[in-house]
């Protein structure tokens, strides 16, 4: 089975591709939603959470500005991820899975997880005008150096589209 992970910066259009993969028949794990899942499905983890952290659920948005609080909630989390990605991956029985994540790449944790890297990336404009918390939160996250592959979007869903399809095509998937 092959594991991709689709990054980019935020507003970049990861999610907008993700779903054109998933359109065209690729489980996809969006990181994001699932991480969410997970605060309300593992038993305890909410108080291990605040616990950890020293401040309430409800303030996790604390991470964004505080990089101790940030690391501290990865080391409790990520591990959970990868566990729950691994189940759903083989659950999916497909060939290829998609894993989208903005912060992935940076991870040391999530280094061994991915066959593939696929880059999104948008100019800086086009970014702020597809998500107004872009400018908050771009510092937090990076591009990898190497990716297997890079859709540059900055057009329409019918390019991007179009570019989803030479990447299947190249990348073999």
């Amino acid at each position: 089975m092959k594991t991709v992970l689709v990054t980019g910066l935020i507003g970049s259009g990861k999610s907008s591709l993700c779903s054109v993969l998933s359109r065209r028949g690729y489980p996809v794990y969006d990181s994001d939603s699932r991480t969410k899942a997970l605060y309300e499905c593992v038993p305890g983890l909410k108080e291990r959470i605040e616990e950890t952290l020293g401040v309430p659920f409800r303030e996790l948005a604390v991470i964004f500005t505080d990089a101790g609080k940030r690391e501290a909630l990865e080391a409790l989390v990520y591990p959970l991820v990868i566990e729950d990605f691994r189940r759903f991956a083989l659950e999916s029985g497909a060939p290829t899975v998609v894993f989208e994540s903005a912060v992935a790449c940076a991870k040391p944790i999530f280094r061994d997880i991915f066959d593939l890297t696929v880059l999104v990336r948008a100019d800086w404009p086009v970014r702020q005008q597809r998500h107004p918390g872009a400018a908050e939160r771009n510092a937090l996250q990076t591009e990898p150096e190497s990716p297997d592959y890079i859709i540059e979007n900055n057009s329409d869903l019918a390019a991007l589209e179009a570019e989803a399809d030479k990447m299947i095509e190249k990348l073999n998937l």
